[in-house]
């Protein structure tokens, strides 16, 4: 029975082992940029939405009251801004929107495009706002 116990206690300590040998857990900086015009209120509201772009669509012309983070999960996302270079940013990369700008976003890929999109603003702020 000694033996036994002592065999459970040793695959234990194993398994104990194994465990602490794994790295830690540790976040990948997408983006770090410093900005402005974000919302100064006591309370802010917190969207995060995901979005898919077929080949050849574009979203609406935009602004955004508050700076927009997108972050491409897979494809390409092309970001027309006027008065400031286009975007271009595959997946696994990061950009802000500025707020206040009018801009358009294209997939002018062959595939898919998916992103993921955290919005803060001042509870009630519409997401976008189209530009006629």
């Amino acid at each position: 029975m000694r033996g036994i116990t002592l065999a459970i206690l040793a695959m234990l300590g194993c398994l104990g082992t194994d465990a602490r040998a794994q790295p830690e857990a540790r976040p990948e900086l997408l983006l770090r940029d410093t900005i402005r015009g974000m919302p100064r209120g006591e309370r802010q509201e917190i969207q995060v939405l995901t979005a898919t772009i077929a080949p050849g669509q574009a979203t609406v012309f935009h602004t955004h009251a508050f700076p927009v983070i997108v972050h491409v999960l897979e494809g390409t996302f092309t970001l027309e801004l006027e008065g400031l270079p286009t975007a271009v940013v595959s997946a696994g990369q990061a950009l802000v929107e500025p707020p206040n700008v009018r801009m358009t976003g294209y997939n002018r890929g062959a595939g898919p495009l998916r992103v993921l999109i955290v919005y803060v603003a001042d509870p009630g702020t519409p997401f976008l706002h189209p530009v006629h």
